[in-house]
């Protein structure tokens, strides 16, 4: 481990929580220059991002989610160690998802791709962390298609203009602890025993998966948390619960949609309404409030697609906090963004739906100790790309890449030496000779 990478990991105890900021600016080789931009949408959006650059690298790595802000991204230090560059690009509603549709947002990652060619870069690579992984496999998959075989209308039925978007090519991909999709990733994590969406507490007994009588059970101190709890006849009827409940959603999202869109479309056709009751309506733009989303069985059976991780999921070790909570997945969204980003069966943006058209070199990072990308999950994204040249790596780590246990080196600087070792070996580094 080098100096670098040492004190990186002395400081890595203070992280917690979703934030990816264990480093600072002096942690980077000498010489790096970083420069902040601000960049215009072809949609009229406004999206940021800063470029890591030392000496003229002819290759750039970008990171980016579609809601977190990732300029302190833990792994920059190493792409730029290992004579690349790293762009970090911020979307247009930091840590705001509530109208999130990720056809809008590939408008934003086709802005820092313009600039990034603009500036002189031949090659580019885009690296998907968690929830980036489907919002850079979507771009991957609409740039690599003719203007008009792209997405034409989100599927709360706008007008995505992806027809006439400038979207820049790119050359390579990075997933590190991916999960399948947002969408893919609620549906296996949302609370099926949810009977009346107006009711948080409402609760169908034969399916609470807190319930001791359907084999939850509460690790104590001491007490192997990896006994096998839920059985299989309550898994299958769990799942079906999980889809029935998403589709629900769905139908509510596209009720309200239709309801705003019919009242909009009565006041066109009669200029001289005055109902003012119409009128709010056609102002209107609701909001879903989804309760209960953290309570995938997998974090609290660790028998079920078994791997290294503990007990409890992202958001904590009590699943009842983190299920009845405040925060969580697509807790408070637009019906747009519900149908475009968080719901499993008719969002754009899952990897079942675009992994298949990754042609470009891939490599894969997963973490054995991920409490939110599983075992199976990984094989089956793995399985489902497109590239025939493609690698896969596992590396002991959780979800942001934190050492499972005391003593042992965080995973995610076997990871960036992995990324490192795969960049140099796929595009040997160049150099770039116009200035950026």
């Amino acid at each position: 481990m080098s100096q670098q990478q040492q004190s990186r990991g002395e400081a890595q105890g203070a992280t917690a929580g979703f934030l990816n900021t264990d480093w600072n600016p002096r942690d980077l080789p000498l010489g790096t220059t970083t420069r902040n931009v601000v960049l215009r949408t072809a949609d009229g959006a406004a999206t940021s991002g800063a470029l890591y650059t030392a000496g003229s690298p002819d290759t750039v790595v970008c990171i980016m989610h579609p809601r977190e802000f990732m300029a302190c991204h833990y792994l920059i230090p190493d792409i730029v160690e290992a004579g690349y560059a790293a762009w970090t690009q911020a979307p247009r509603a930091v840590g705001n998802d509530m109208r999130l549709e990720h056809e809008f947002a590939l408008h934003d990652v086709a802005a820092g791709m313009r600039f990034l060619r603009e500036s002189g870069f031949k090659r580019i690579i885009l690296l998907g962390n968690s929830g980036g992984s489907g919002l850079y496999a979507l771009y991957a998959q609409q740039s690599g298609l003719a203007p008009e075989a792209r997405i034409e209308r989100t599927p709360g039925g706008r007008p995505t203009k992806l027809e006439a978007l400038d979207m820049p090519a790119i050359d390579g991909m990075v997933f590190v602890a991916p999960h399948p999709g947002q969408g893919a990733l609620l549906q296996t994590c949302i609370d099926p025993s949810v009977t009346d969406e107006r009711d948080a507490l409402s609760v169908d007994p034969t399916l609470d998966p807190f319930d001791p009588a359907n084999g939850f059970v509460q690790p104590q101190p001491g007490v192997d948390a990896g006994t096998p709890r839920y059985h299989a006849d309550f898994v299958t009827r769990y799942r079906a619960a999980q889809t029935a409940r998403v589709a629900r959603l769905d139908t509510i999202a596209r009720d309200l949609i239709a309801a705003r869109q019919g009242a909009r479309e009565r006041r066109k056709r009669d200029a001289d309404h005055t109902d003012a009751r119409l009128r709010r309506m056609a102002a209107h733009t609701p909001l879903m409030t989804v309760w209960r989303t953290d309570a995938d069985l997998r974090c609290f059976d660790l028998t079920l697609d078994p791997s290294d991780r503990r007990f409890g999921s992202l958001w904590g070790s009590d699943p009842f906090t983190s299920n009845y909570g405040s925060a969580g997945f697509g807790r408070v969204c637009s019906p747009e963004a519900w149908l475009s980003t968080w719901s499993g069966l008719s969002s754009n943006a899952l990897l079942s739906k675009t992994a298949p058209a990754i042609v470009q070199p891939t490599l894969l990072i997963e973490y054995t100790g991920d409490q939110a990308c599983f075992p199976s999950v990984i094989a089956d994204i793995y399985a489902s790309l497109g590239t025939r040249q493609k690698s896969h790596r596992r590396v002991r780590g959780d979800h942001h890449g934190r050492a499972l246990a005391d003593g042992e080196v965080a995973g995610r600087y076997v990871a960036g030496r992995l990324l490192q070792d795969w960049l140099r070996e796929t595009f040997p580094p160049m150099t770039r000779h116009a200035p950026i």
